[in-house]
């Protein structure tokens, strides 16, 4: 958004692209967790998750689709975890199983939503 209102220059600086991530709209999340007040049991612990994973270049690749700019992207090797976790995904079965919750907001609307509300405040 900053780039689009000509703010900053268009360059994005990433690190891992390959890195896998489940990823939930908090709108999904909040709901799961309402759910776990109403139907779970107390003093478990439940995992909340879309339950698949999707990489940070496609985050990116999403995201760039959407940018109104031609934005360059360079690796920033600081930006490099040599401690980071190749693959982060949820299972949320059990969770899924007693409360019937599915997240309901494809990831695609999430990424548009996030856009466009930096879009309105830039």
């Amino acid at each position: 958004a900053e780039i689009e209102k000509k703010k900053r220059e268009p360059v994005i600086f990433v690190g891992n692209l390959e890195a896998k991530r489940d990823f939930t709209d908090v709108r999904d999340t909040v709901r799961a967790y309402w759910l776990s007040l109403e139907k779970g049991e107390e003093g478990e612990v439940y995992n909340i998750g879309k339950g698949k994973t999707c990489s940070m270049k496609e985050v990116l690749d999403i995201l760039l689709s959407k940018s109104k700019v031609h934005v360059k992207i360079e690796v920033d090797s600081k930006r490099l975890r040599p401690s980071d976790v190749p693959v982060l995904l949820s299972d949320c079965t059990r969770f899924r199983k007693l409360t019937g919750w599915e997240p309901k907001i494809p990831f695609s609307q999430s990424l548009q939503d996030l856009l466009d509300y930096w879009r309105e405040r830039v």
